[in-house]
Formats: C-alpha cells, structure tokens, sequence
C-alpha cells in the first residue's frame, strides 16, 4: 500500500460487496443544462456496467459511432450507477424504443454544448457496510464527524492501478519505451496510474510529517526535521491537521486559481475554514512546482519522473479534501451501516471508506 491513513484509529472490521444494493452512485452536473441546443443530454441509470460498456450498447443499438456520444465521468462497473450522456439531437429518434436489462435513460432535455470529461461538479454516494455492530458502529459515527470537519487525504484510488496493481509500472515502462501500446487510451491510463503512484507517494509522505507534527513537541520536531525553530512553531500550531508548509501550491476549494503559500499561518486559517486546499503534483511539462520547504518534499518524488516530464502533460491536484453532507445511519436490526456524502469530480468514494475502516480494498 502506497497511502499512510490520515487519522490513526484502528482496523473496523465489517463486510461491504461493491454491488447494485450496496454502492450507488449519483453525478452531479457542474452546471443546470440550457434546455435548448442542438444536443439531447439524457440521464442514464446502470447496474453493474462501465460507461464504456454503455455506451458500446448505445452506440452498437443506434448503429453510430462511440466517438458520438459526449460524458463528463467515467463510473465503475460494479454498483448503480447514474449520469449524463450527450448525443447530437439529430441521432435522438434512434433511442426513443432502446430497451435494455442494465441500461435505462430516465430524463432527457438539451444543451448547448456536447459533454466533455471533467463537466461535472462532483458525485453523491451511498455504502451500505453490514455485519456491524453497536461499537464498531459508535467508531464509524466518530471517525465519519472527523472527516466530516476536517476533510481526507484525496489518494487516488485502487481502480487506478489494476487487479494486480500494477498499471503504474506498465505506465513507467511506455515511458521508458520498454514497453509498446498502440491503444491510445490505454496508454494513456497507464500513464497516468504512472502519475498517480508518484502523486500517493509524495501526499502519503506529507501525511507522515502532519502525524509528526501532531505527535511530537518543538524540540523534537527540529531535530527530526531541522527546519527554523519559527518554522517549526508556526507548522506545530496550525489548527488543521494536514499541515501546511511554507511555498506550498494552494488552490481555492472546491475551485478556482492555484497559488504560492507566501503566509503560512494566514493560509492555513483560510485552510481551516475550507476556503482554500493545498495541491499535490501531477507532474508534467510547465506545470508549477512548490517552492521552498514543501518544494523540497515534492522534489523528492518529482525527481523519480523528472526525465520523464516533457512527455507529459501534468497538473496540480488536490491533496486534501472535504466530503460534504456526509451522513452514517445505522440500523441495528440489519446490523447495518449507512454512509452518504458528496465528493468533488477526481476523488474516490472508495479511497474515502479505506479512511473510515482501515482496509485496502480493491
């Protein structure tokens, strides 16, 4: 495992299948549709289907191609699962008798624009865990309201790295030209699991250092770290606990511009708040580097792919974010426990119950 857990309770020990009844999926739109443009937007419910594989059916039904069809996110196989696809209106009287035992269009309306990857505000979910008992359930609640306040580490999830977990160095080998794929698309998820291992490496390591800070007092934490003794004071008494450091790469949350962090303690009040989030690198050409203290930890994990950067396209992603709505009802008859929150576009349902229950999934 490539990820340090934010908070430090231990192992929950509870029975959760990712299927239809268990992991349902709702996206969210970044924006309300116009109603009007020459583009059907239709809301698309699935069980246990990729969007690939939906799409497939609809184009293979409609007789057009794949390339036709427009989607802001990509959604896992095993669960229910719901989103918006975008299709020319002129195809339109081709889906008005589609059938099928997994696929079924609920709405329909118009837009402007075909739907592009990225054009969706974020996804709402709901787990149900079972075989859960009452104290197992108490700690579920507690560690839920954590997160709740305080927010997560936004680790790339399992679905990134494969059953073998091992497409980042698939990803690593395309780079190194040891290795061929003429799917472009596949090549490209290699690549960027390549980019996401590199990414949960470095946040598992910022992570260590804000357990660190939390642990340990000043004196200690110089001699651990040598940072500037002022250094060390400002970090030790920021109320969050990811810690932010000097020259970090601070977003708006839940968007906006990227920033330096030039005033420690005046931006991790911001960061308490929820205003801001600090990013973690994705890495690639021109893409802005942290600077000072936490350039120099990113450094340490940019410099593995840094002959590499020209042949990339990178970013800045968040490292830290806040679930919101999160709810966690048991019901003690079925021995049950379920959870319900809302997450940004990019983050990972999964990655979050790995947090509440200590367990690598996948």
């Amino acid at each position: 495992m490539d990820r340090l857990y934010s908070y430090t309770h231990t192992h929950i020990d509870v029975r959760w299948t990712k299927n239809s009844s268990d992991f349902v999926v709702e996206e969210v739109p970044l924006y309300e549709f116009s109603g009007e443009g020459e583009h059907l937007v239709f809301k698309l419910r699935k069980k246990d289907t990729t969007t690939w594989e939906a799409l497939k059916i609809l184009s293979e039904y409609c007789g057009i191609k794949q390339s036709e069809f427009g989607y802001a996110g990509l959604k896992d196989k095993d669960g229910f699962t719901t989103q918006y696809i975008s299709l020319n209106k002129k195809y339109e009287s081709k889906l008005n008798t589609f059938s099928h035992d997994k696929i079924k269009i609920v709405e329909k309306t118009y837009h402007n624009n075909k739907l592009k990857i990225g054009h969706l505000k974020g996804n709402r979910f709901f787990i149900r865990l079972k075989k859960v008992n009452p104290t197992k359930a108490t700690i579920i609640q507690e560690v839920v309201k954590k997160i709740a306040n305080y927010g997560v580490a936004n680790y790339f999830g399992y679905q990134r790295f494969g059953r073998d977990k091992d497409n980042f160095e698939i990803g690593r080998a395309i780079l190194e030209g040891k290795r061929k794929e003429r799917n472009k698309k596949k090549r490209n998820f290699f690549i960027s699991a390549y980019q996401s291992h590199i990414f949960n490496l470095w946040l598992s390591k910022r992570v260590e250092i804000s357990r660190l800070f939390d642990s340990f007092n000043e004196k200690e934490l110089f001699e651990l770290f040598n940072y500037p003794k002022e250094i060390i004071k400002d970090i030790k008494k920021q109320p969050n606990y990811f810690k932010l450091l000097p020259g970090d790469r601070l977003s708006h949350y839940p968007f906006g511009r990227v920033f330096l962090c030039e005033d420690l303690m005046s931006e991790s009040e911001r960061f308490f708040k929820k205003d801001i989030t600090v990013t973690g690198l994705l890495v690639g050409k021109k893409t802005p580097k942290a600077e000072g203290l936490a350039g120099e930890v990113e450094k340490d994990f940019s410099k593995i792919s840094e002959k590499f950067e020209s042949k990339l396209n990178g970013a800045r992603r968040f490292a830290w974010i806040y679930p919101q709505d999160m709810k966690a009802t048991y019901k003690k008859e079925e021995a049950w426990m379920e959870l319900e929150f809302f997450l940004p576009k990019g983050s990972y349902a999964t990655t979050v119950l790995e947090e509440i229950l200590h367990v690598e999934l996948g």
